[in-house]
């Protein structure tokens, strides 16, 4: 049945078919060799990249820790010793190496009030592994917290020390 518009292809047209898919053997594992530095490189991109949000977010949660800290003192140097030796320790715990640490001791020990803590960081960018990036960056964070009412009582519910401002710089 030889219709003219139906051909069937010749035994050499599909050999010649056949032979042209022989030569793309192989072609994927080279596509995959070559795509793999590809891909680990925007792996340690996106590790790059969450490990500054990580370092804010421990650093807001270090002076959390030191503003209560200082928030309980009773004078001002203890407030200021206080939120120092807190953020040094909690900086520790986290894993987070500043160099220098700068910490802020601001507000009023009068019961009811607020004490303000900035804790200031400079981190080094060239400890991520295999990256070695230069450089730093300054990572900083703010927290208020009120004064312990309850804080400083003597036996007769009056407070042991008279109230303080703390101002104390970096």
């Amino acid at each position: 049945m030889n219709h003219p518009f139906v051909r069937c292809p010749s035994s050499q047209h599909r050999r010649g078919l056949i032979a042209a898919h022989h030569g793309d053997r192989g072609s994927a594992t080279a596509e995959l060799v070559l795509l793999i530095p590809v891909l680990l490189l925007a792996v340690w991109f996106l590790v790059y990249c969450s490990r500054l949000p990580d370092a804010r977010l421990r650093l807001e949660d270090v002076a959390h820790q030191a503003t209560r800290a200082a928030s309980q003192a009773r004078s001002p140097a203890t407030a200021t010793r206080q939120a120092r030796s807190t953020a040094a320790a909690a900086l520790d715990q986290a894993g987070i190496t500043c160099q220098p640490l700068a910490v802020n001791t601001r507000g009023n020990l009068q019961p009811g009030s607020t004490v303000t803590v900035t804790v200031a960081c400079t981190v080094d960018l060239h400890d991520l592994a295999l990256l070695q990036l230069p450089g730093t960056t300054v990572l900083q964070a703010r927290f208020t917290a009120p004064v312990d009412v309850y804080r400083g009582r003597t036996a007769r519910g009056t407070s042991e020390t008279s109230p303080h401002s703390v101002q104390e710089s970096p």
